[in-house]
């Protein structure tokens, strides 16, 4: 097998059920996704130690998972049954909660970094707000399955919650926005 095929070289590429321009908002929406995906390799690469293991397990699904948000994307008019599924999108909520738990409470915003690993989680968080734009300009235009965008925003709130973990499993305090007023406040019990 060849890795080219040359049928994209005047800037078309295949779908499920057509070709598009390479630039189509399908094509740049499963393309941001994939660029997800990249950096969540990347920051397994740096996560594959002992304290990390639950949090390297879940990375690892969920780079599955965002191969199926893609594939879910890349289908134009037919019949075939999407991959991702409300459960997907349960499982990040619960895993959320769970990270919202075990890291200090959160009081103003912060910025991304305080650890190499927190700071890849976060490039990770932040090319998916983008993915998660091109999905709602797709959105506007054609019919997509609509349990891609929730996944996807999801997604990026399980990666904030995740880096703040990180940060705090290695005793490393997240970086604090200066001038932030305290915006987050528990909820007081009535």
């Amino acid at each position: 097998m060849k890795l080219y095929t040359k049928t994209g070289d005047k800037g078309k590429t295949s779908l499920v059920g057509g070709r598009v321009d390479k630039d189509h908002l399908r094509v740049e929406a499963y393309g941001t996704l994939d660029e997800v995906n990249s950096f969540v390799g990347w920051a397994m690469t740096l996560l594959q130690d002992e304290p990390f293991q639950d949090i390297y397990q879940e990375l690892q699904k969920i780079q599955h998972e965002l191969f199926d948000c893609g594939g879910d994307l890349a289908i134009v008019g037919e019949k075939i049954p999407y991959k991702v599924k409300a459960e997907m999108v349960t499982f990040l909520e619960e895993r959320i909660d769970a990270y919202i738990q075990e890291a200090p409470p959160l009081e103003r915003f912060i910025l991304p970094g305080g650890s190499p690993q927190a700071a890849a989680l976060h490039l990770a968080r932040t090319v998916t707000r983008r993915a998660e734009r091109c999905i709602v300009s797709l959105m506007k235009e054609e019919k997509i399955n609509e349990i891609v965008l929730q996944y996807v925003n999801r997604l990026s709130d399980y990666f904030f919650a995740v880096a703040r973990v990180v940060n705090a499993r290695l005793g490393v305090k997240d970086v604090e926005y200066e001038r932030s007023a305290i915006v987050f406040r528990e909820k007081e019990e009535k």
